[in-house]
């Protein structure tokens, strides 16, 4: 099991933002903005570049709640939305998540 699915399965907790039948939303516990939340399916799908054609709407849906707890937090000025893919983009749990950055003046291009 990965990381995410111990905090699915309660096995690790953690604080966590929202829930609901498809996804989780926690807080990073090493926060690279002073609002980092990680968005992430419940079904685990180890990277974006694997997933498949029926996981389409899983991944549809990680944007929707992305949105919806945007406005839940009043992020009216804006956030960031960053899916990293394998170890060259400093993926570190090999089950797919998106994070949510905000609070803070974000920088382009990115790293």
């Amino acid at each position: 099991m990965t990381l995410f699915e111990k905090i699915v399965a309660r096995q690790i907790p953690a604080k966590i933002e929202h829930e609901d039948e498809h996804c989780i939303v926690l807080h990073d516990i090493q926060p690279q903005a002073p609002l980092h939340l990680l968005i992430v399916p419940k079904k685990p799908i180890p990277r974006v570049g694997e997933a498949e054609p029926a996981d389409q709407a899983v991944l549809g849906h990680l944007l929707l709640v992305a949105g919806t707890v945007a406005r839940k937090l009043n992020l009216a000025h804006g956030f960031r939305l960053v899916v990293n893919n394998g170890p060259h983009a400093c993926e570190s749990v090999p089950h797919l998540h998106v994070h949510l950055l905000a609070k803070r003046q974000m920088n382009w291009p990115p790293g």
